[in-house]
């Protein structure tokens, strides 16, 4: 848990019990701003968003106990999201950006330990700091699920962990990672994603090539469009869950397959998955010694049974 991430009081914000600059987190920007999510505080940035498999998770843990958004630091309140896993658990992009900060702190008052901060475009950004490892540069562009660093205990800490924060608006406007990430089809930590129709990208690809080996042959090509939703309604009115079209914690267990061996667009479908969170594997749809190497080594680093079986666990993680 990190026993900094905040800043120091110097007076109290009503309703809150917290100091007006704890609130702000120790930006030192100057400007006005807001923290979403906590009592009594008022957003001035939209937290309007599609779950369009833009976001994805960026490390597997749990939530320690105080680790949560806005939890008192001595009088200042806790700045992200912590999530707990040991040295060395992998670090990835919550979605595509560029890398503008790498460095103790990220650069951001009220910070310590090796950090990493993305901007996403559209005044978002994101925020990754107790890193142990640095696996992308400074002003790297980065894809969604690429990784970029290795959980660690650097600064000041109690124990390993990511401290994860969000910020919508402007770096500084900080959110709760935890429901901005739930608000895009994301489970921070670890969980099922959420894709609507009209999504785009790699997990939309991983949708098409399951619902294909499941006898709805569609075209890979990353778009949810009308064609895609039509079959998954189809799939999942004939599962006997809600034809809505949006994959979830609902439709995912009944799309994916336990894969140990074999070929066909299931494999593919893992492959790509695979390639979302940096395998650099072809998309050969054999499941042959190279795919199997390459799973259990994302097994390795996400603290997963290592055992080269693409099951439930292991698919969770990849498409969370």
């Amino acid at each position: 848990m990190c026993d900094s991430c905040a800043a120091a009081a110097d007076r109290r914000e009503p309703g809150t019990g917290l100091s007006r600059r704890g609130l702000l987190a120790g930006m030192g920007l100057g400007v006005g701003v807001s923290l979403i999510g906590l009592p009594g505080m008022t957003s001035t940035a939209s937290a309007a968003s599609a779950k369009n498999g833009a976001w994805c998770n960026p490390a597997l843990g749990y939530f320690p106990a105080g680790g949560h958004y806005g939890a008192p630091r001595g009088g200042a309140a806790h700045a992200g999201q912590d999530v707990t896993n040991s040295t060395g658990t992998a670090v990835y992009a919550a979605a595509g950006g560029t890398v503008i900060r790498r460095q103790w702190g990220g650069g951001l008052g009220g910070r310590t330990g090796n950090a990493i901060v993305i901007s996403h475009g559209s005044g978002l950004y994101t925020y990754y700091g107790h890193l142990s490892a640095y696996r992308v540069a400074l002003n790297a562009k980065v894809s969604a699920g690429q990784r970029i660093a290795d959980m660690g205990a650097t600064g000041n800490v109690t124990g390993p962990h990511l401290h994860f924060e969000t910020h919508s608006g402007s770096l500084g406007a900080i959110t709760n990672p935890v429901s901005f990430m739930t608000a895009r089809g994301v489970k921070l930590g670890g969980g099922w994603s959420t894709i609507d129709p009209g999504a785009r990208g790699a997990t939309v690809t991983v949708i098409q090539h399951l619902m294909t080996q499941r006898g709805y042959t569609l075209v890979a090509d990353g778009d949810y469009g009308s064609v895609s939703s039509s079959a998954v309604k189809k799939f999942q009115k004939a599962k006997g869950l809600v034809a809505d079209g949006q994959v979830g914690p609902l439709t995912w267990p009944k799309l994916v397959y336990t894969l140990t061996q074999g070929k066909g667009s299931h494999v593919r479908a893992l492959q790509t998955a695979m390639n979302k969170r940096s395998a650099g594997l072809a998309v050969d749809g054999e499941f042959g010694p190279v795919t199997k190497a390459a799973v259990r080594t994302y097994q390795s680093v996400n603290r997963l049974v290592v055992d080269g079986e693409a099951g439930p666990m292991t698919w969770q993680a990849l498409v969370g």
